[in-house]
């Protein structure tokens, strides 16, 4: 059974912890008040910690909480349904990102968990793309604007919006196949 050592915890898991947050959270000041929050938490619940883990991996796993919390404060000021998206399969060609979100009533722990997490490295890739084709991907595909006021907004043909849509969806995949499936 491992024991608990915080007097290391900034020492031995601060870098591992950081990198682990910027990716999700693509912003350096809170990822760096994310990891205060993990380790204060952890000292706060040291006498929970039964040694069934690594104290990493523990340290881990309330990180993981931190960093949905922190997704769970700035999404309901501007509305949950980026949150709600799931990636079902691979094989479906076409609208793979808007067209399989998960049934609410069909759901384990672990279910809910999981797409909570892949919401939020969802959120993450989505920032990552440059703001024009983020823009434009989250009016078509989820506030599912007309592709008329769309590219009349935009300026663009209806065959330039679907170029950027296909570009966004083919950077999101590229973006999730690093940061999610690993």
């Amino acid at each position: 059974m491992e024991i608990l050592n915080p007097e290391i915890w900034v020492d031995k898991y601060a870098d591992y912890l950081y990198n682990y947050t910027i990716v999700r959270v693509n912003d350096p000041i809170v990822a760096q008040d994310l990891i205060s929050e993990t380790f204060l938490a952890g000292l706060k619940s040291k006498d929970n910690f039964k040694g069934e883990a690594t104290e990493r991996t523990w340290l881990i796993s309330i990180l993981k909480r931190k960093i949905i919390d922190h997704y769970r404060k700035i999404n309901s000021k501007k509305g949950k349904a980026e949150v709600h998206i799931s990636y079902k399969s691979e094989d479906s060609d076409g609208d793979w990102l808007e067209e399989n979100a998960a049934d609410p009533f069909d759901k384990t722990a672990e279910d809910t968990m999981e797409n909570t997490e892949l919401g939020l490295a969802i959120l993450a890739c989505l920032d990552k793309l440059p703001e024009k084709q983020a823009t434009i991907f989250k009016l078509k595909t989820i506030a599912e604007y007309d592709t008329e006021a769309i590219c009349k907004e935009f300026n663009i043909t209806p065959s330039n919006l679907w170029v950027i849509i296909h570009r966004a969806r083919k950077s999101l995949a590229e973006c999730l196949e690093k940061n999610w499936f690993n």
